[in-house]
Formats: C-alpha cells, structure tokens, sequence
C-alpha cells in the first residue's frame, strides 16, 4: 500500500486481505492496522476516480466500529477525502463513505466536529432530500445509511441537532417515513433521529407544520412487536408536550391506538404489557393536558373516551386507577365540565378510589384522586355537593399522611371545599385534630408547599366561618403565631388571608388571644406592614382594620402607643386610594381618642 508505484491490482488484493482479515476479528485486525500505521496511508487512496476506493472506505467503515479507532480515524486526516466523496454519483461509494462517516461520529466528539468543519451534514441531508421519493430497494439502503450517519453525528449534541433542524430535515424524515413504511430497518432510524431531535424545542414547531401526527399513528396501528410500539412512543412523548401536536395526535386517531393498548395490557402479567400499558396510560393524561384537545375528548361529558376513562378508576390495577385520576383532574379544568362531571357522580367513583388506598396506601393514586377533588370542588355550585356526598370525612381519613404531595392535596382539596361555605368551615375548625395537624404542618420548612396551604386552610376557616367556637380551636391550638407570620408572606393574597383572619379573631374573642397576639409581636408586623412604601392598599387597609381591633386590650395598647402609629397613620390620610385614606382617618381618630 506504501509504495507508490504499485498497479492497482495489487492495492485492490491488498485491501482484500484486510477486509478479510477485518471480517474474521475486527478487533485484533483494527489494532494490527493501527501499529502498523496503515491509516495515514488511506486519505490518498480514497480517490474519486479510483475503482479501490469503495473498499478503502469500507475498510474505514469497518476499523471505525472500534470506539478506540475513531479518533486514530480523525487524526489521520481520513474526513476531508471522505466527505469529498459524498460528491460522488456512484452509488457503491455513497453507501461505504456514509458508513464510514456514521461509525466515526459514533460516541465519537472529535468526530462529530471533525464532520462538522468539512460541512458533511449539510451534503448528506441535500442528498436525502433529492432521494427519499425513491423507492427502489438499493436507494432505501442508501437512505438507511445517510439517515444513521445523521442520527450518529447529532446524537446527544443539541447545538448539532439544532444544526439539523434549521437545514430542514424534519420536513424531508416525516415524508420519507411516509414513503418508506414498509421498510422496517429505514423506519426504525427514522424513528430514533426523531426521537433525538423531538426533545429540542425548536423542533417542536417544524413537526406541527408536517403531518408526523398522521405518520406515527398509522405506523403504530399497524406494529405487532412491542419492541417497535415502544421506539414510537419514546417519539410520541416528547412530541406531544406540544398543544398544537397534542390536537393533531387527537384528531389523527392515537387515543383509540392507546386504549385498545391498554385493553390488550390491563390483565398482562408479563414485563412488558406492565411497561406498555403505563406508557398508554401516561400519554393518555399527557394528552389531555391541552386545553383544546381534552374539549374534544370530553365532547361535553358524552365523549366515548371520557366514558372508557372513567372506566379506569373502579379498575384492580394502580397504573389505570392513577391515570384515571389525572385524566379526571385534566378534565376538571373548567368549571362547565366541573359541574357536568359533579352532576354524572364522579365524585363517588373517586370516594370510593381514596378509600380502597387508605389501606393499599399507594401515594401516586392517593395524589392523584385529590387532585380530582380538588380541581371539582372550585365552581362554587358544586361545593355543598361534594359536602353532602361526603368528601370531607373521606379527605380526613388522610390527615395521617406522611407525604408531603399527598398532604398539599389534601389541604388543597379542603380549602377549596369550605371556600364560602360557613357550615362546613365551621364544622372542620371546630374538629381539634384537623386544627392540631393544621398547626404542625405550619412548620413543616422543609415543604413550603405544604407550609403555605396549612396556614391558608387555617385562615379559611376563621374567615367562611366567622365563629367564636372555631376562632377558640385556633387558639387552643397555637395556630395565632402562625397566621401573624403569614401576616409577612411574600404573597399579598396569603398576608391578606391572614390579617382578615386575625381581624376576625381579635373582633370574636381578644380576650383568648391576647396572649399570643402579644408572643408574636402582632403590633410590631403591622408597624412594618404599614410603614412599608410596598405595601398593597388592601393589605396597608386591613392592617389598620387589625389596629382599631385590638386597641381594646390593655398590653397590645400600650404598645401600639410605644410605636408611634399615629405618624404613620396621618401619612396615609394622603392615600391614593380612597378606601385606604379614609380608613387612615378613622384610625387616626381611634388613636387619637384613645392615647
């Protein structure tokens, strides 16, 4: 091969011999090749014009598909000629260099950026472009080859995929995917180059311009092999966290696809109707996580998949009870399907799930059933409905719950329960265990989340209730410190809860609540509160409200004195906001009267 006068007959059965040798042990014959510094001798040989060349290439190919031979490869300045080749019109060459290419770039950095600098890609998607309506069964060859080397030089790389995706071969892929369908091995690199270039955001609009909707549907109703079902989910996922897919995957037929799967798994005891029905399931509730395509799958309650759905919840196996459940929770995002849903005894459905799981105890469905709840219970038509069914005691059942999502859910659920209505609220804040857990998991800092909901509960039920009884629980149960904190919120809708909270307990029963008024520097946060230029009107209102409330107690008297309020207050008399000035007159009066 070194010597330079060689005929070409004699470099054509010296590559054979290497061929060879690379077909009995590539390993051992990639080595041998690499000592004996034959690499830095084939950038000559891979000539355009040369009848050798197709078998150099080969040979590049093959060595290549040894992880330590690839970047030998790029050192040896093997990439420049072989992307020169892709120039070539001989068909036998295009396949062998596209090999070649696509095992050097393979988990390969240097060569994926060697390939980068020549501009290979770019030659390779044009000539995808100018082949994919072919057909004969050489060219779908050719096309499986390109389309590898495409998916080996952007896997895992976003600025490389983003590459791809701006030369535009999303178009081109979904259309040879059409074309090609019945060719399993062009599909499935079809489907994997999908898959890498779907998790890029950008490519999300250029999928929704094609029809890859349509493409991946009719593929999937036509696989047997759970195998090939799984290479089209792991495409479908990613694609469908788009709303403008997630319709066109709807109306293209994918949701009949996913139940007949999960009909077919539901009673699999196997691994992989195990895996196949959660993926089902999964992307059923993904589905629905648009706005327009769940409107169209609830087809105002009557919807055939909405029927089958509810189906799921009574069902023995957890994966479908959860995903019933969030599918629920998905449909309950407007407060028409809400109330429709209310009126057809969802609710009982769900009572029923919540109460099988207080003994399974599984989270993810406990979670999930709460989340139902919670989302139904927001028109208020539908509150004292799901009262008098009973969500209430069942939601109790789980106050004993050490999981912080389960515990979110569930204070959730209550708060939107008792929102305006005063029995109930009175019901639940006179219940000493309720209010006890209430006060605890007010401190829980490592669960913000939760901490935040507890206090909101415990505020809400002071204020739908506006009872003595209640506001006495409270105090027993050390919740005042706890609602003067959340006084200092961060949130103006959480510091205003809590000070028309603590307003109503200083107007129902000061006397009880002196003490910790007192303990948590109530007066001092509302100094704060109305000193602050930041301040919203309503919370700046509320704060003097709060003030003229508890001027009857001796101790939080004197120290509204020892504060200085007054100046803050006349400030305030000069308010924009006419509510806050008068209210600031009022105040200045009381304080004046009383000092």
């Amino acid at each position: 091969l070194a010597s330079t006068d060689s005929a070409t007959d004699s470099v054509e059965s010296c590559l054979d011999c290497l061929l060879k040798a690379l077909v009995n042990n590539n390993t051992e014959a990639s080595v041998k090749i690499q000592e004996m510094g034959i690499l830095p001798l084939l950038p000559t040989l891979l000539n355009p014009q040369s009848s050798c060349t197709p078998k150099v290439a080969n040979i590049i190919a093959e060595v290549a598909k040894n992880e330590f031979m690839r970047s030998p490869c790029v050192e040896a300045g093997l990439i420049p000629p072989l992307i020169q080749l892709l120039n070539s019109t001989d068909q036998e060459v295009l396949l062998q260099t596209g090999r070649a290419l696509g095992n050097i770039c393979y988990d390969s950095h240097e060569g994926r950026s060697a390939v980068d600098l020549a501009g290979g890609a770019q030659i390779v998607a044009e000539h995808i472009k100018s082949l994919y309506q072919n057909t004969e069964p050489e060219n779908e060859k050719l096309l499986t080859v390109f389309c590898g080397m495409l998916m080996n030089y952007s896997n895992d790389n976003d600025s490389l995929q983003a590459q791809l995706i701006n030369m535009g071969v999303i178009p081109t892929l979904v259309k040879l995917l059409g074309i090609h369908s019945h060719n399993t091995a062009l599909t499935e690199m079809c489907l994997i180059a999908f898959g890498n270039l779907a998790e890029l955001e950008s490519s999300k609009e250029q999928f929704a311009s094609t029809n890859i909707a349509e493409e991946l549907v009719r593929l999937f109703q036509k696989q047997t092999e759970h195998e090939k079902k799984e290479m089209i989910f792991e495409v479908l996922a990613p694609l469908a966290e788009n709303d403008v897919i997630k319709l066109q995957l709807v109306e293209a037929g994918l949701v009949e696809c996913l139940l007949e799967v999960v009909a077919q798994t539901v009673d699999g005891e196997r691994e992989e109707d195990i895996a196949q029905l959660k993926t089902a399931s999964d992307l059923m509730v993904l589905l629905l996580l648009g706005d327009e395509s769940m409107q169209k799958l609830f087809e105002g309650g009557k919807g055939s998949v909405f029927q089958r759905v509810l189906s799921w919840i009574p069902s023995h196996n957890h994966q479908l009870q959860l995903a019933g459940a969030l599918a629920i929770a998905n449909f309950a995002r407007n407060d028409g399907n809400c109330i429709h849903m209310v009126d057809t005894g969802i609710v009982q459905k769900l009572l029923e799930l919540l109460d099988r799981h207080v003994e399974e105890g599984n989270v993810t469905v406990q979670h999930a059933a709460l989340s139902a709840l919670r989302n139904l219970a927001i028109p208020v038509v539908n509150k004292s409905k799901m009262l008098s069914a009973g969500v209430a005691d069942v939601v109790l059942k789980f106050l004993q719950s050490e999981m912080p999502p389960v515990q979110f859910k569930l204070l959730g659920t209550l708060r939107m329960l008792i929102d305006t209505q005063a029995e109930a609220a009175d019901q639940l804040g006179t219940n000493g265990k309720l209010v006890e857990r209430l006060v605890e998991w007010c401190e829980a800092k490592d669960h913000a989340g939760v901490m935040g909901e507890s206090n909101r509960l415990l505020s809400a039920l002071i204020r739908h209730s506006k009872s003595k009884e209640v506001v006495r629980t409270v105090i027993q149960g050390g919740g005042v410190k706890h609602l003067v904190t959340m006084a200092t919120s961060e949130h103006m809708i959480m510091q205003n809860e809590a000070l028309v909270a603590l307003g109503l307990i200083a107007a129902l029963d000061l006397v009880a609540a002196e003490k910790d008024f007192v303990g948590a520097s109530l007066v001092s946060v509302l100094h704060k509160l109305l000193s602050d230029e930041r301040s919203a009107p309503e919370i700046k209102y509320n704060s003097m409200i709060l003030i003229c409330a508890v001027m009857g107690s001796e101790p939080l008297h004197k120290e509204v004195q020892s504060l200085a309020f007054i100046d803050v207050v006349s400030k305030l008399r000069a308010h924009e906001n006419k509510t806050v000035s008068h209210q600031a007159s009022l105040t200045e009066q009381r304080l004046t009267a009383q000092s």
